[in-house]
């Protein structure tokens, strides 16, 4: 057990979830007042002590599994474990090879009649199990396909994202949620789409997703179980892991990934806006009061005399977000210009603009759309930012910027320009960052690329730099929020 917790801490260190030694010794000692024996408690006692927040918790499921592997789901009652003890009497240690053998035996969760069905059989089975909610069912069903379909090879150095994937296209889930929703009698008035009935398939609906997610999970439980039993949790915890979504980077991830930074967005700007308005009321301290100053100077004659400030009122800086949206960048765009938006109400104005040969300011097709995808399908479709051939050039960019909008930066303003100062050897015309830092009061350039690329091949960073307050390296949420934390 001290291993296994050991384990875990180490894995959860190693993608980036913060574990002090305190919650290191709370971990152990948490268990002394749990029954060992109840797998689920466990993982809740250890989940309560070791994540800090629900951005963590998949990351600490998926290395909870590696180190505490689950029970083998089975559906057999006790008639059927009967017979399959009369049968092994007779047959000596016939089944115990299968067993070993790495198919169906080996996961336990395909033995008895379920195993001798066929895969039609066993989707009208798995339909059944969805609509009664059969969650010991779905997991050895799962248990069944994986034996079948996933292939998996002993002593192969994989993470089993592949046998996951052969095992879930045997499985088909798109037909089996369309043959859901057509023995859902609810299912007829969505396409109403009004009223109460409306509502009521579209939480439906929901639901059936959410039932085929759980059942993919008990599939990457099953696929998991099966590697760990091959090669150790060690082995297996070093092919699985994957970063936060906090330290995914914008450029390289995966849409999986993606989907899962868009998750904690929310989040994430509610926090910062807290922070901000704090740092702001805390920070400064408001115009001397003379008054109330004077006043209370009376007790003691003047002599020592005791400062009285009034209530501070922190102004609001202006906010000019110049983002490159070329598709080397896109994806970092699309989230800084989100998270920025979302912190709309610390700052006095926010304005936006995106460039790739050209600008366009964006600032209303923001504030009018719902979300982001919206707002980055109308950029694409429109063709904003594009003015000539939609290849990046920095320079034509950021003339265009200063000739139409240069004007309205003044000091109170702040300037975030987004992008990777890559401009496919055109004229960079840094002169024009030279005129917007003497107008505006501060001028910061985000960067998505590792520190290591910056000016190299087409990429002049350093000719922008030196008329920049200061340039970031802002690959992943994390980093981004730090800019925005810091940011005056």
């Amino acid at each position: 057990m001290q291993a296994a917790i050991e384990g875990i801490i180490t894995e959860l260190r190693q993608i980036g979830v913060p574990v002090s030694l305190a919650e290191r010794i709370d971990a152990v000692q948490s268990l002394e007042f749990v029954p060992l024996t109840e797998r689920e408690v466990v993982k809740s006692a250890l989940r309560a002590v070791l994540i800090k927040t629900h951005d963590h918790e998949l990351a600490f499921d998926a290395i909870f599994d590696l180190y505490f592997t689950p029970p083998v789901p089975s559906a057999m009652g006790q008639a059927e474990q009967g017979e399959e003890e009369e049968d092994s009497e007779r047959g000596g240690g016939g089944g115990g090879s299968g067993a070993g053998s790495g198919g169906a035996g080996s996961g336990g969760a395909g033995s008895g009649a379920l195993n001798s069905m066929d895969d039609a059989s066993l989707t009208d089975l798995l339909l059944s199990a969805f609509r009664e909610d059969n969650e010991t069912m779905m997991r050895t069903i799962a248990g069944i396909m994986v034996d079948r379909h996933a292939g998996v090879e002993p002593g192969r150095p994989v993470a089993g994202t592949y046998y996951v994937l052969r095992t879930m296209r045997a499985v088909h889930p798109d037909r089996l949620l369309a043959r859901l929703a057509e023995d859902d009698p609810k299912q007829l008035a969505a396409g109403a789409g009004t009223g109460t009935d409306g509502l009521l398939a579209r939480l439906d609906e929901e639901r059936r997703e959410a039932q085929m997610t759980r059942f993919r999970q008990a599939v990457e439980a099953e696929v998991r179980r099966r590697l760990v039993e091959d090669r150790g949790s060690n082995a297996v915890a070093k092919t699985l892991r994957q970063p936060l979504p906090e330290d995914a980077d914008f450029l390289t991830s995966s849409r999986e990934q993606i989907t899962a930074m868009r998750a904690v967005m929310d989040p994430l700007a509610r926090k910062l806006a807290s922070r901000l308005s704090a740092k702001r009321r805390h920070n400064r301290r408001g115009s001397l009061d003379f008054r109330r100053t004077i006043r209370k100077s009376l007790g003691t004659g003047g002599v020592p005399v005791y400062p009285v400030y009034g209530k501070p009122k922190p102004s609001k800086p202006e906010l000019f977000v110049v983002a490159d949206i070329s598709g080397s960048v896109s994806t970092f765009a699309a989230f800084t210009l989100q998270l920025v938006f979302a912190l709309r109400t610390q700052f006095a104005k926010v304005r936006t603009f995106v460039f790739v040969d050209g600008v366009d300011e964006v600032t209303e097709l923001l504030r009018k759309a719902d979300n982001i995808i919206e707002v980055t399908q109308t950029i694409n479709s429109e063709g904003r930012g594009v003015w000539l051939d939609g290849r990046s050039d920095y320079g034509h960019a950021l003339e265009s910027f200063w000739d139409q909008w240069g004007e309205q930066v003044r000091r109170r303003s702040t300037v975030i320009v987004l992008g990777d100062a890559r401009t496919n050897y055109h004229d960079p015309a840094e002169h024009v960052l030279r005129s917007v830092r003497q107008r505006a009061g501060h001028l910061y350039w985000l960067n998505p690329e590792p520190h290591g690329a910056w000016n190299s091949g087409d990429s002049v960073l350093d000719r922008y730099a030196s008329f920049c307050d200061a340039v970031y390296e802002c690959r992943n949420l994390r980093q981004l929020r730090a800019f925005v934390e810091d940011l005056e």
